[in-house]
């Protein structure tokens, strides 16, 4: 298959928060503190908001964005599968952006998690340039693969289907020639916050 030249398109990033974060303890861990005083899904949103003008988080039913310390001018997507796992979350996600006329024209969508606050903007912007309607672009990090995922449009219908917990590995799978990792320098793409411990400045 000849290798595809990417054009740009419009993206929307998509922050996976609808977990119920059972390693961490009875705390909400999306409220939990980073090193520099903010809490760590607000950190996380903030990052995406850095580079990609178009956002959607995704909250359980219940979740008041306020208390999670979420602006109120924040899109949020309501993910009623939430207690299904990861996989029914996004499903329901893409489901929702499928429907938004403001999103017709998106071509992509960077699936980013909740609990990674420390990917950099530029390993951000590097993954946009790469972006395409018809591919599935992620990065890594020292022989290890990290995110944010971005799905082209292309696949949206397939990731609706996604139930249970395990994410949207079977879709990569299924489509392995038109997936490619990008290598970056960058520890932050494969360092997602579990436990309290983890909330440590990242060292390199």
């Amino acid at each position: 298959m000849p290798s595809e030249t990417p054009l740009p398109v419009p993206i929307v990033a998509v922050v996976l928060a609808a977990g119920s974060s059972r390693r961490f303890g009875a705390a909400d861990k999306r409220c939990a503190i980073l090193p520099g005083g903010r809490r760590l899904l607000a950190a996380a949103v903030a990052r995406a908001q850095e580079a990609f003008p178009l956002l959607r988080v995704v909250l359980r039913e219940d979740d008041d964005p306020a208390a999670l310390g979420l602006a109120v001018s924040t899109p949020i997507l309501r993910a009623p599968r939430a207690g299904r796992g990861l996989g029914a979350s996004l499903g329901d996600a893409i489901a929702a952006l499928g429907r938004d006329d403001a999103l017709a024209n998106v071509g992509a969508a960077a699936i980013l998690l909740g609990d990674m606050p420390y990917i950099r903007l530029e390993t951000l912007h590097a993954l946009q340039r790469q972006a395409t309607r018809s591919g599935i672009v992620r990065p890594r990090y020292a022989d290890r693969p990290g995110h944010p995922v971005l799905f082209g449009r292309d696949f949206w219908p397939e990731l609706e289907t996604l139930d249970g917990d395990d994410g949207a590995r079977e879709v990569i799978r299924r489509h392995r020639d038109r997936y490619r990792e990008i290598a970056v320098e960058d520890p932050g793409v494969c360092r997602d916050i579990d436990t309290p411990g983890d909330l440590l400045p990242l060292r390199e």
